[in-house]
């Protein structure tokens, strides 16, 4: 196989694998934002005398859960613009 031609596929398989990443990662955070503000809105309908301490959780919670999909982000980022697999490739078409 050619260099240029694995440099090719490589670079393709990796951009599939950033668009599966970032959309997984997309879609899971969806679904827990809406979990979780049903589960506030369930809690604050029940008892409106501890809807300033659910807020204050619901918040924490959101942030994490927006921290796990920036994790995401940053690692698709690092695939797609320093690529190890293509730095190993070339490593070894090297030699």
């Amino acid at each position: 196989m050619e260099t240029a031609q694995i440099v090719s596929q490589l670079s393709a398989v990796t951009a599939i694998a950033v668009a599966i990443l970032i959309g997984m990662g997309a879609l899971g955070t969806a679904i827990g934002f809406g979990l979780l503000g049903g589960k506030f809105l369930e809690g604050a309908a029940r008892q409106p005398e501890v809807t300033p301490m659910l807020q204050v959780k619901m918040f924490i919670v959101a942030g994490l859960l927006d921290a796990v999909s920036m994790i995401g982000v940053g690692v698709a980022l690092y695939f797609t613009f320093a690529s190890p697999f293509l730095a190993e490739v070339m490593t070894h078409i090297s030699r």
